[in-house]
C-alpha cells in the first residue's frame, strides 16, 4: 500500500482546496500564486497521522507529487513547526474552474461582509441551509461566538466569530484543529 492510501492525501488536498477557494470567493479569481499557512498540527489532522517534522517532510514531498496533475508543481517549505504550501497558478487555476462555489460561503461571506453585520443576520444564513445550526456564545478571548452545522451538513467548519465595532471577523476551523486549538 503507496504512502497517499495510508495517509489521507485527499482530506489536505480538499482543505486546501477549501481555502483556495474561500480566498476566490472573497477576493475574486486571478491567475496568481498563492501561500497558504499551516501549523505542523493541522497537517497531521489531516492527514490522521502523527508525524515529526522529518517524517512530515518526507511524506509532503510525495504530497506535491500527487497533487501535480491538477495542481502543476506545487511546492512547500518549513520554518520550525509551520509550513507553507506555495500553489503555482495552474493550481489556483484548477480550483477556479473545476470546483464550484459552495453556496453557503458565498452567502456567508457575502454576510458577514457588511458594515453592522449582527449575530443575527450571520445565523439567518446558516438557518437558510439548515434546522441543524449550534450556535454557543464563548468567553475566550480569542472570539465570540462558536457557529457550526450539527451535522456537517452542508459544511463541516467551525465557524468562530469576533464583533468588533462596527464589523465582525471570522476565522474557520476543521473540528480536529478546533479540539486541538483548545479554544
Amino acid at each position: 500500500m503507496d504512502i497517499q492510501c495510508k495517509l489521507n492525501f485527499e482530506s489536505l488536498e480538499n482543505n486546501i482546496i477549501d481555502v483556495i477557494k474561500e480566498e476566490q470567493i472573497k477576493l475574486g479569481y486571478r491567475e496568481e500564486t498563492l501561500r497558504l499557512y499551516y501549523p505542523m498540527e493541522s497537517i497531521n489532522n489531516l492527514l490522521g497521522a502523527e508525524l515529526t517534522k522529518e517524517k512530515l517532510s518526507e511524506v509532503l514531498y510525495e504530497f506535491c507529487i500527487y497533487l501535480k496533475e491538477r495542481f502543476g508543481n506545487v511546492e512547500y517549505y518549513r520554518n520550525n513547526t509551520r509550513y507553507c504550501f506555495v500553489i503555482p497558478p495552474k493550481g489556483v487555476t484548477y480550483v477556479h474552474k473545476e470546483v464550484n462555489d459552495p453556496i453557503f460561503l458565498q452567502k456567508f461571506i457575502e454576510t458577514i461582509s457588511n458594515h453592522h453585520c449582527s449575530i443575527e443576520d450571520i445565523l439567518l444564513v446558516f438557518h437558510r441551509f439548515s434546522d441543524k445550526v449550534i450556535c454557543d456564545k464563548v468567553s475566550n478571548g480569542e472570539f465570540d461566538y462558536l457557529i457550526y452545522f450539527e451535522n456537517g451538513d452542508p459544511d463541516a467548519y467551525r465557524y468562530c466569530i469576533k464583533f468588533e465595532e462596527c464589523h465582525a471577523t471570522y476565522h474557520r476551523y476543521t473540528y480536529t484543529d478546533y479540539v486541538s486549538f483548545g479554544f
